[in-house]
């Protein structure tokens, strides 16, 4: 599969001299990364992206000038292949072979992709991770933190007790998802695909599944590169259909980056949410934002910053809202098979008008934060165990809408084999 040997590739590429003997001529005395340096991440971000046909270009300008360099050698190969010219990959994988003395690492990756006879038509490289999963939430329907609620204002406030229903209740569940990626061509163009079902022990009323399918496409345009993806999704609640989503997205990114481990973009995205039981409820969200991800030796942080304006149904409760999304996300290779990742993020929503005159006399505030945090262990290749915690903390002016819900869960995962 494309994922491994694109990984070993880029190791190659970071940290080439004590696996293949190299030029080392290619950095500036200060450090500063040169035009070829350049020239050489774009090729391997073109890679990662499935657009072979222009990494196949910029390699063959990189090695042009940087015959010595065998990381991109190989990497030229193995677009190649992808690409189905088997003759010339060969004949790339045969240089490397000779001239570099390659490990055994990278020379099983080779014959893998020799197995794969560069044909075109041959499969198209995929990736796919499969999970089970078994868990347990404090607060499966969401259930208000206060039993008390009041409606109503002045000398007309009625005092109520919440019946048990709309009490947090706690179950276990099991659950399977499933996602898959697939590149449709040498120029950016790739499928996705996600599912995934949730039943719980006893709150089967909270049962849910869903499924989504998406088409995504990268174009470079001068100095710019433009990611856009367009998604159909449906969601399930109890057996029935719950949700109907449809989203447009576009990222905005420059190619040539401020900083080596620095990437930068800007991101819109246009979603439709349909609920076929509720259709007051019914909604199109607009969001435009930025977002900031920096890539350590063996980690990654990625922070997102997000305008959101909520247009809503005339008999929506509150009618449109505005807001904002943040968030902080790391993620860190910490030892060879461990892997760890940390996450925090809120989200504030504040609606136009008053929730229900008469009734609930005020706009509704609305504050959630979400707190995450897991370790994944490699078994083996293509086999890992992953522990997760996660913790939500949604605070609103209105309080039965209120509440607080911690998970843990523990999942057994595949992936590409």
């Amino acid at each position: 599969m494309k994922l491994p040997f694109i990984l070993a590739t880029a190791l190659l590429a970071l940290n080439p001299l004590p696996l293949l003997a190299q030029d080392a001529g290619s950095q500036t005395p200060a450090g500063t990364p040169t035009e070829q340096d350049l020239l050489y991440r774009e090729a391997l971000q073109a890679m990662s992206e499935g657009r072979s046909t222009d990494a196949v270009a910029m390699l063959q300008r990189f090695i042009d000038k940087e015959p010595r360099h065998a990381g991109a050698w190989l990497d030229l190969a193995i677009s190649q292949c992808e690409l189905g010219n088997a003759a010339e990959a060969e004949r790339l994988f045969r240089e490397v072979e000779l001239r570099f003395a390659p490990p055994a690492g990278i020379l099983e990756a080779i014959a893998r992709y020799r197995a794969t006879g560069c044909g075109k038509q041959a499969p198209r490289q995929a990736a796919w991770l499969l999970s089970a999963t078994r868990g347990h939430d404090d607060n499966v329907n969401q259930g208000a933190r206060d039993p008390r609620f009041a409606v109503g204002t002045g000398s007309e406030r009625v005092d109520y007790e919440l019946d048990p229903s709309y009490l947090p209740r706690s179950d276990g569940f099991n659950q399977l998802s499933a996602s898959y990626l697939r590149q449709l061509n040498g120029k950016g163009t790739q499928f996705i695909a996600q599912a995934y079902g949730r039943r719980h022990d006893r709150e089967h009323q909270q049962d849910t599944g869903s499924v989504l399918g998406a088409l995504e496409h990268t174009w470079d345009v001068r100095s710019w590169r433009l990611r856009g993806t367009a998604a159909l999704g449906y969601v399930t609640l109890d057996g029935a259909l719950y949700q109907r989503q449809q989203q447009l997205q576009a990222r905005l990114s420059p190619r040539q980056k401020p900083l080596p481990e620095l990437d930068l973009a800007l991101s819109a995205n246009l979603s439709r949410a349909d609920y076929p039981t509720r259709p007051n409820y019914n909604g199109t969200t607009i969001e435009l934002g930025g977002i900031a991800n920096y890539r350590g030796k063996r980690s990654l942080t990625q922070a997102v910053l997000t305008r959101l304006h909520d247009n809503s149904r005339e008999l929506r409760p509150g009618g449109d809202r505005g807001g904002w999304f943040g968030s902080l996300q790391w993620y860190g290779e910490t030892a060879e098979r461990l892997t760890l990742e940390a996450g925090l993020s809120h989200q504030h929503w504040r609606s136009d008008r008053i929730y229900s005159p008469g009734l609930i006399e005020i706009r509704r505030l609305q504050n959630t934060t979400t707190l995450r945090g897991a370790a994944q262990w490699a078994l083996r290749p293509h086999t890992s165990v992953v522990l997760e915690w996660r913790g939500t903390i949604n605070r609103e002016n209105i309080s039965l809408f209120q509440y607080n819900s911690r998970a843990l869960q523990l999942s057994l995962r595949w992936d590409n084999f």
